[in-house]
């Protein structure tokens, strides 16, 4: 197997980058906020029926708005990394093989050896490769030819390494 594309100097591209990545890191902030204000709102309308419900109103709002803040931290974090890569974007482009992925941006570039990849997770815009539990990098599956998508789907799928979403 040998898949070489080319990845064009568009200044959206590291934006996505960087949003895809972060969603993955940032996704357990959604369900802890989830947690927080499901907590919030059952306590305080609990509390409510009680002669100790005013004392600890305080108490639940804070646990409903520190989810909520929870929640929208996520969403923050990937429009400022967004914003903020923007000025990133070069030409690079990708070299993979069966023994591993080449990337280069630039004058930049590095590798990862699929005997370290533990798992790749789809996306619709990427395949987000992970080396242990951290995601490493991504592949772009629009920049790529439908022949070698496919080609590549099913080298990771043989390998075990393809989970969907």
């Amino acid at each position: 197997m040998q898949i070489r594309f080319d990845v064009p100097a568009d200044p959206a591209y590291p934006g996505r980058v960087a949003a895809a990545l972060s969603r993955v890191r940032l996704r357990r902030y959604g369900y802890i906020g989830a947690v927080l204000v499901g907590a919030g709102a059952i306590g305080f309308a609990v509390s409510q029926g009680f002669a100790w419900g005013e004392r600890t109103t305080s108490l639940w709002m804070t646990l409903v708005v520190g989810g909520l803040l929870s929640m929208l931290y996520a969403p923050w974090v990937r429009l400022r990394a967004r914003r903020r890569s923007s000025g990133f974007a070069v030409e690079g482009g990708y070299d993979i093989t069966e023994d591993n992925i080449m990337m280069r941006s630039g004058s930049e570039s590095g590798g990862i050896a699929w005997d370290g990849v533990t798992q790749v997770r789809e996306t619709p815009e990427f395949w987000i490769v992970y080396v242990g539990r951290m995601p490493a990098t991504v592949i772009p599956r629009w920049l790529m030819s439908a022949e070698d998508a496919e080609t590549l789907q099913a080298f990771m799928a043989e390998r075990g390494l393809l989970h969907a979403r």
